[in-house]
């Protein structure tokens, strides 16, 4: 079952991957779950009285989320995300208040960008995964950082339609890898590489054990306590 939020706070482009932290709170506008077997998603957002979307969840809508994604995970599903670890479930346990809760889903759950960077070293965008399946990747023209602007003039649709985009490609590549035992992206200077996956996708727990990778190469390898502080884990 994938999951993935939209924050409904704007973060600069240049702050959006390394320092969005100090914007926090970031809100969330909408959210989106989508079992392996249903035909839609889950699709999650703030309602005015009116029942109109609002500028984020309250509280007790965010709540709301992390109650069906427990009930979800206790009925057999397993919970997906592409830097949900990082990012998406830290956000949900901020808004929603349930952070024992989003500690306990982000512990059991797969986050397949984690897994990648545990056994590289390095993250693969969900945009270059999908490159790397060859199939539909993002809508043009949209990213996350252009979501909360958009939901803040009204483009309601729009941010949903991206929402579940990324849900659905998030799904496809976590079953297909599966099947295949092999995950493959196209990297930066546009050629093809790949990475094993004997045992499938691992869940956080498992990840987290896996060899430190050779990071010498690199001059500012990402740790990976940067993943998992929020947790109150330490990495070794």
């Amino acid at each position: 079952m994938a999951f993935d939020i939209e924050t409904a706070k704007e973060v600069p482009d240049e702050d959006f991957n390394k320092n969005w932290r100090t914007y926090r709170p970031l809100g969330i506008s909408c959210a989106a779950a989508f079992p392996c077997d249903a035909k839609e998603p889950i699709i999650w957002y703030g309602k005015k009285p009116d029942g109109t979307p609002a500028q984020r969840m309250s509280q007790g809508e965010a709540k709301d989320v992390v109650l069906k994604l427990f009930k979800l995970v206790a009925d057999g599903y397993i919970l997906l995300t592409w830097n949900g670890l990082k990012f998406d479930l830290d956000i949900l346990a901020e808004e929603s208040g349930c952070h024992s809760e989003c500690r306990e889903l982000a512990w059991n759950h797969v986050d397949m960008m984690f897994h990648i960077f545990c056994d590289r070293g390095f993250t693969v965008a969900l945009e270059k995964a999908a490159q790397g399946l060859g199939i539909p990747g993002k809508p043009l023209g949209m990213s996350g950082l252009l979501a909360p602007r958009l939901w803040a003039q009204g483009h309601y649709q729009k941010v949903i339609d991206y929402l579940v985009q990324d849900v659905r490609i998030t799904l496809h590549i976590a079953c297909n890898c599966e099947i295949q035992r092999r995950f493959e992206w196209i990297t930066r200077r546009g050629s093809r590489s790949s990475m094993d996956l004997p045992k499938g996708w691992l869940a956080v727990r498992d990840a987290v054990l896996l060899p430190e990778p050779d990071t010498s190469w690199m001059e500012n390898p990402i740790q990976r306590d940067e993943f998992t502080q929020w947790l109150n884990i330490r990495c070794r």
